[in-house]
């Protein structure tokens, strides 16, 4: 009996920024190297439901798209399939045709198959030449007469490795409307559930999922399958690990679905996660992509790594991304079809086995931030790869419109990127990571960001406490970093309230806004700018009239850090465009931080190999299922 390893679905909403990420029924060219769009003929009236759609006479329509293309290379390395059947179901006359492509995004044509009538039609397929990468796909071409498209499916003979299911685990606080709507998501799809033994929703906050008006009903549809535990506010990690830890206490499931709450799911994209981790050699994580909720077609998260030096994450080929499929779809995108290997994988919707956890423990109680990067690598250090798989992805709301480095999350930024070097840095002292730390800091103090290092060196100073202290202020380092902000004035932001803020010279506007190629310091000019910033902001105090008036303004786009330090003070767009912030220069302030970044940071240096072996000792009780329980019994 063949086992489905893919079906071919088109989008749950008709929402016509998804199209692209579906079907591509667009006419390309290519000019000066680039892919230019020279027709567009994607009508959403065209698709009939969720698995069917129809093809216009004289119509051409690729499903070498995103959610349809079949990622063989990852197949090919990951799993011992090699044998691969594509089904496709027509109704009327059509040509279908099937196309293969390599690492470099190099098309090849592999079968053509003219139909009429019903009809259903298989295509044999071999994966025995994809290493470098390569996906397969099919377009179907439409006659003198429209044509059905009537659905089809990639399947193979051979069994998986594994057969069990996956629990879900979605951490919450206080976006009920987001959970509901992947219940209802999930609900919707059979087939999808047919691979799930339970959904843990953990609910951490006081807006309650039980309480919405769709949940009696999403509930009554869901049944048993549906558990919802609440609990205080331990973070992503805290909830992540309640889901593990039930998932474990159950002992039904083979897998940990973990899923974040401010999420649009592609129901499909839980079951092939699943389906790929079942075939996978070996027990492998599998990390789902992320796309942009507020931009739909734009990939902004595939494959991320952790760069050794200075022990920091990174997407790669993150000067590419973020990416929009409406512009230049897969086909016309080369580098969409590389396989890119990864060291792990955000954790918005990462498929983790149940094996792994048992070996490896739980995540450590980092509340946000590095929890996700850290268990990975651990898990690779076990054995266990992560893979970022094509084809499995969710929308997001990304960080376009955010700056969490400034905000009361710079204090999780600063610790867990610590403490996990000191678990899994395989360079001396860190290599680079404390000198870039040390760098943060100066950044922020010279551009008047005050808040953020106050936050920074309170992580410095607990990581040198100890391990200990993870677990001890799991509960309350956040609302404590929150309550720090009313001590710093620029955390402020102010709202349009009909009188516009102004600054005394007026918003500085500059050009190349992506390159800075006139005005980046580098090299020795780089040099000379920092420590000469530096000095000025020691040895001379803001002129009064800046204070009492921002001396000049900046939209977000145009305040890097070689720009704010030139000003006394500075009137600077929020993120997310819902006000403005003013930064002012306190050069009281700024000594006493500069000289505790400098202390903080040589201990640091000089206690780290002996703080490295404490972390690394403790680390089994930290992530151990024993410390997890006790910490949900003492929240209870």
């Amino acid at each position: 009996m063949p086992h489905v390893l893919q079906n071919v679905v088109f989008p749950h909403d008709r929402d016509p920024d998804l199209l692209p990420l579906y079907v591509d029924p667009e006419i390309w060219s290519v000019i000066d190297e680039e892919p230019v769009r020279v027709s567009n003929r994607a009508h959403l009236g065209n698709i009939l439901d969720r698995r069917r759609a129809r093809i216009v006479a004289g119509r051409r329509v690729s499903f070498g798209t995103y959610f349809n293309a079949f990622p063989a290379s990852y197949w090919q390395h990951w799993t011992s399939v090699r044998d691969v059947q594509l089904t496709v179901r027509m109704s009327g006359p059509a040509t279908i045709l099937v196309y293969r492509s390599n690492g470099s995004g190099v098309r090849q044509r592999v079968e053509t198959c003219e139909v009429d009538g019903e009809s259903t039609t298989t295509f044999d397929l071999v994966l025995d030449q994809f290493s470098d990468g390569g996906w397969i796909w099919f377009d179907v071409v439409a006659d003198e007469k429209n044509a059905t498209f009537e659905g089809a499916e990639w399947t193979t003979e051979q069994e998986p490795v594994r057969t069990g299911k996956a629990s879900i685990g979605t951490t919450t606080f206080n976006k009920p409307d987001y959970c509901i709507w992947t219940l209802m998501s999930l609900a919707a799809e059979p087939e999808v559930l047919e691979f799930i033994d339970r959904i843990y929703i953990i609910d951490q906050g006081d807006r309650r999922v039980e309480a919405q008006p769709e949940y009696a009903e999403v509930a009554a549809s869901l049944g048993e399958t549906l558990q919802i535990i609440t609990q205080p506010n331990l973070g992503g990690s805290g909830g992540f690990a309640r889901a593990m830890a039930e998932t474990l206490e159950r002992g039904e499931a083979e897998f940990v679905q973990l899923l974040d709450d401010d999420v649009r799911l592609e129901p499909e994209s839980v079951r092939r996660s699943v389906v790929f981790g079942r075939y996978c050699a070996v027990p492998t994580i599998v990390g789902a992509h992320m796309f942009d909720l507020l931009d739909r077609p734009k990939l902004h998260a595939w494959a991320e790594v952790v760069d050794e030096q200075p022990f920091m994450w990174r997407t790669v080929y993150q000067e590419k991304l973020p990416h929009d499929f409406s512009a230049s779809n897969l086909r016309q995108t080369p580098m969409l079809h590389m396989r890119l290997d990864a060291d792990y994988n955000g954790w918005w919707m990462c498929l983790i086995p149940v094996e792994t956890i048992k070996q490896v423990g739980l995540p450590l109680p980092a509340f946000i931030k590095w929890d996700d990067a850290e268990f990975c690598l651990r898990a690779r250090e076990a054995g266990v790869p992560t893979v970022s798989m094509p084809g499995v992805a969710l929308w997001h709301v990304s960080w376009v419109g955010k700056d969490d480095t400034i905000d009361w999350q710079a204090y999780f930024h600063a610790r867990n990127r610590i403490v996990g070097g000191l678990l899994h840095s395989g360079a001396p002292n860190g290599g680079t990571l404390l000198r870039h730390s040390r760098r943060m800091d100066l950044k922020h103090l010279m551009m008047m960001q005050y808040y953020p290092v106050a936050l920074r060196h309170r992580a410095l100073r607990d990581i040198l406490s100890g391990p200990e202290h993870m677990r001890g202020n799991l509960a309350t380092a956040m609302p404590s970093a929150r309550a720090l902000a009313a001590e710093f004035p620029e955390t402020v932001v102010h709202k349009d309230s009909g009188v516009p803020l102004r600054s005394r010279r007026g918003r500085q506007v500059f050009k190349h806004r992506r390159s800075h190629e006139y005005d980046s310091p580098t090299g020795m000019r780089l040099r000379w700018f920092t420590a000469s910033t530096l000095v000025s902001h020691w040895l001379h105090a803001p002129r009064p009239e800046n204070l009492t008036q921002p001396e000049v303004e900046f939209g977000k786009g145009d305040a890097y850090w070689w720009r704010l330090p030139l000003f006394d003070s500075a009137l600077v767009s929020a993120a997310d465009g819902s006000g403005k912030n003013i930064y002012t220069r306190d050069r009281a302030r700024y000594r006493r931080m500069l000289l505790d970044s400098f202390r903080l940071h040589r201990r640091l240096r000089r206690e780290w190999p002996a703080l490295a072996k404490r972390y690394r000792e403790a680390m089994p009780e930290l992530t151990s299922l024993e410390a997890w329980q006790k910490t949900f019994g003492a929240t209870r």
